[in-house]
């Protein structure tokens, strides 16, 4: 790590969730690459065996509250057949994924502002994704 900086616990369950959905895809027979912490909104790019349709992933990972996924405010905006979250809780005895395209998620999103309304909130409530629980067919055929 740069400058010495421990990974924070944040980044370290980002990571975590972006590299189990990897395994996930891998093991589906996806070709997939991580892309770099530059690329805005896409945590992994796949395509399948024939390199025919392909698809940018962005993973958020929840390891102690399950109930929502926390949101970018952008999320409204990026609609794109192409673009896939997958939501993962890290739960002790399983891990869940929810694989939800991104014109549902903006769709979906909340906006929640503290009572000053000096804090803004977007997120994906959990009963919203369930409807996507390992829904991997979404992503078609490797």
């Amino acid at each position: 790590m740069k400058g010495g900086h421990m990974a924070s616990k944040g980044q370290i369950t980002g990571m975590r969730g972006v590299y189990l959905v990897a395994a996930e895809l891998v093991r589906r027979n996806f070709i997939v690459s991580p892309t770099s912490r530059s690329a805005m909104g896409a945590d992994l790019l796949i395509t399948d065996q024939k390199c025919k349709k392909a698809f940018s992933i962005q993973v958020k990972t929840n390891a102690s509250t399950f109930s929502f996924w926390l949101l970018d405010k952008k999320a409204k905006k990026i609609k794109s057949d192409s673009h896939i979250y997958a939501f993962v809780n890290l739960k002790e005895k399983e891990t869940e994924y929810f694989i939800i395209p991104s014109k549902i998620v903006a769709k979906e999103m909340r906006v929640d502002r503290s009572k000053r309304g000096t804090s803004t909130w977007y997120s994906i409530y959990y009963e919203k994704a369930l409807p996507y629980k390992n829904k991997w067919s979404l992503l078609g055929k490797p």
